[in-house]
């Protein structure tokens, strides 16, 4: 079975207006997303994609602009040429600077106009710089496109600290009621970060083993092979705090350690991943070096091919002193969790490409089989090749009771035989259905700034910055020594040891 096989239920006609048309997320993410839900049926053959820019280009010319990045970044068995073509179709092309009142607005409610579309689903999804976002939105909202069935996505990151965050969702919220703002972030629409919710709640022996009587600690990790890709200027001015830890590291936190909601629905979920992130205990620069370590790397060597410093791959070389790599303790003073730690760790130019969440469950006593058993490892990956596995202890076949150790779970579902969607082909498509439960609430963003933002606080007032760690290796010595103060360590180094 492939996901062609599994029924979609095609969603009610829309209007998808892409401010940003032309960046790279949307050529990579957006359009191959779009195409593929089309591909399977599920976009109405009535739909319309409408890409904003300042570009001056005509519907052909970014018509074959997105041909170009769809053959780019779709595998080669996904391209159909006779869908490709009634895809394309779908796409129209607007020359406006979203954030300019005096813009060609005319042209673009002309084209919303010339389908009865209000009526229709209106999407404006803003693949913009994040301080944009608020003129964009009191655009909409002047020039009369907003309707009632409108609603607005916006990228991450959504400011750069609780200043910040706060002036981008007042500057929406003046134009957008707050169910009609939907708040991306990618990770939420991964499968087996929501497969977490399913683990423990349609489990009942993990979720009575779910508290810090069973659970010794839990490790989250995003870890990347690339450097800047490209990106020095964004990324230089954000670093791996901002770019993962405040908004995907954090929300797969959230999930792993909410308290059962009342039911799937949007606000219960939020709501309970809202009082996870209100109970981190503050970090501040009275306690950062015990419980933060940051790298950035230098010279060394990824999948075998030498590879330049970080500095090095900076316009001209220019000094920095930005993280790009972050590993941190965080702790949740409640009922569930207390003396529990969770690391949080990401980097880039590390040793693979991975994402996952590792749950230590606690050693047993000495007993029936000799010395104490060491405690089991739930590993949930969420990328490459997401799985989830929890070995056990067996008797080993023969006389004796000598033991094996096996997986008691397996990969999700056939992975041969299954293509995981992308994350943003489920997202997008949400949006249109205004299902808002894997999207960001404004508080969820804010409370994650307020506990982030003093950590950026006390970096910014040290007198020394980020530990140099080799390119190809599991960042800086630090980071260990984050773990071995609790007695702990990273699970590569367990596996190492053991």
């Amino acid at each position: 079975m492939n996901a062609s096989a599994i029924p979609l239920e095609p969603v009610d006609s829309f209007d998808y207006v892409i401010f940003g048309a032309t960046g790279d997320l949307t050529m990579r993410k957006l359009l191959p997303a779009l195409y593929r839900r089309f591909a399977e049926g599920q976009v109405p053959a009535d739909a319309r994609i409408v890409g904003t820019a300042r570009s001056p280009l005509d519907d052909e010319a970014y018509r074959e602009r997105a041909r170009v990045a769809l053959r780019q970044h779709l595998r080669p068995d996904e391209i159909i040429d006779a869908t490709l073509n009634r895809f394309l179709r779908l796409v129209h092309y607007v020359s406006l600077n979203g954030a300019d009142s005096a813009g060609n607005w005319d042209g673009l409610k002309a084209l919303l106009a010339s389908n009865a579309s209000d009526e229709r689903i209106r999407v404006f999804y803003l693949a913009t710089s994040p301080d944009l976002y608020g003129d964009i939105a009191r655009n909409v909202a002047e020039k009369g496109l907003r309707s009632d069935r409108s609603r607005i996505v916006l990228e991450k990151p959504i400011g750069t600290d609780l200043e910040t965050a706060r002036k981008v969702n007042d500057g929406v919220g003046k134009h957008f009621p707050e169910n009609s703002i939907y708040r991306i972030d990618h990770y939420l629409g991964k499968e087996a970060v929501q497969n977490i919710i399913a683990l423990r709640f349609a489990n009942p022996m993990l979720e009575r083993m779910w508290d810090r009587e069973s659970i010794e600690y839990v490790q989250i990790t995003a870890a990347e092979t690339v450097g800047l890709e490209g990106r020095g200027g964004y990324y230089d001015g954000s670093g791996a705090l901002r770019d993962m830890i405040q908004n995907h590291l954090l929300q797969v936190l959230t999930v792993v350690a909410m308290e059962r909601p009342s039911s799937l629905d949007a606000d219960a979920l939020r709501d309970e991943k809202v009082r996870v992130l209100k109970s981190l205990k503050p970090l501040d620069p009275r306690n950062l070096g015990e419980n933060v370590a940051r790298g950035q790397y230098v010279q060394g060597n990824t999948g075998g091919k030498p590879v330049p410093a970080y500095r090095e791959e900076l316009p001209g070389e220019a000094p920095s002193n930005t993280e790009t790599f972050v590993a941190l303790k965080a702790e949740i003073d409640n009922a569930r969790w207390r003396g529990v730690p969770f690391y949080l760790r990401s980097g880039k130019r590390m040793p693979e490409k991975l994402t996952e969440v590792v749950v230590q469950f606690r050693a047993g006593e000495p007993g029936l089989f000799g010395e104490a058993r060491p405690g089991s490892r739930l590993v949930i990956r969420v990328q490459p090749n997401e799985s989830v596995t929890l070995p056990l202890f067996v008797k080993h076949p023969g006389n004796g009771f000598g033991l094996d150790e096996v997986d008691a779970l397996s990969p999700l579902g056939q992975p041969e035989r299954i293509r995981y969607r992308d994350s943003y082909e489920g997202l997008m498509l949400d949006a249109v259905k205004g299902s808002p439960a894997l999207f960001v609430r404004k508080d969820e963003t804010e409370a994650a700034w307020e506990w982030v933002t003093p950590i950026l606080e006390g970096w910014r007032n040290a007198a020394d910055g980020p530990d140099a760690y080799e390119a190809g290796t599991w960042g800086p010595e630090s980071a260990r020594e984050l773990l071995r103060r609790s007695g702990h360590r990273w699970v590569e180094d367990v596996a190492a040891w053991a």
